[in-house]
């Protein structure tokens, strides 16, 4: 009679044990790929942004985006630097629907691209006198401050140099 060949319970052991060792190497090194690739994404977002702000500014009679209707003694408003960023407008800053006649400029964007740390697009808008936090605080995707153009992630992260993302 033939004998049956299989494997014994020992060598099935040592298969599942190597296994698990080269998935511990393996899992953090992915893990690790997934940050890089958030932060890239962070400050591609960062300078589309930063780079939208001068380019709209330098168009609409040196008022920074945020300013509804680009008056700057009124309120910046985030509503107002979205409309202003992915609408069409006047050089004075009044926003209309894509294509409008009489609203040569923009868009600029086609949407405020969001945080990729905390998946918002949302922007916290700061007033004329009012200074950045200290810190990130997760809130919103953006701040931005268009008295001086700034904008900045608002997210409390670090990358791997130990950067906070908050100081890009």
């Amino acid at each position: 009679m033939a004998r049956a060949r299989a494997f014994t319970l020992v060598e099935i052991l040592i298969v599942v044990v190597l296994l698990g060792v080269l998935a511990a190497i393996v899992i953090p090194a992915l893990a690790g790929g997934t940050n890089l690739a958030r932060q890239t994404t962070l400050l591609m977002n960062l300078n589309l942004l930063r780079r939208f702000v001068p380019v709209y500014t330098g168009q609409h009679l040196e008022v920074a985006p945020g300013y509804p209707n680009g008056d700057r003694t009124a309120a910046p408003t985030e509503q107002a630097f979205v409309d202003q960023a992915t609408l069409s407008s006047t050089k004075e800053g009044l926003t209309a629907p894509r294509g409008t006649a009489g609203f040569g400029l923009g868009p600029y964007i086609s949407n405020v691209p969001p945080n990729p740390f905390n998946k918002m697009a949302t922007i916290k808008v700061l007033g004329d006198g009012e200074a950045f936090p200290a810190a990130a605080d997760d809130t919103t995707g953006w701040i931005y401050k268009p008295a001086t153009a700034e904008i900045r992630p608002n997210d409390p992260g670090t990358d791997v140099k130990g950067v906070r993302h908050y100081d890009y």
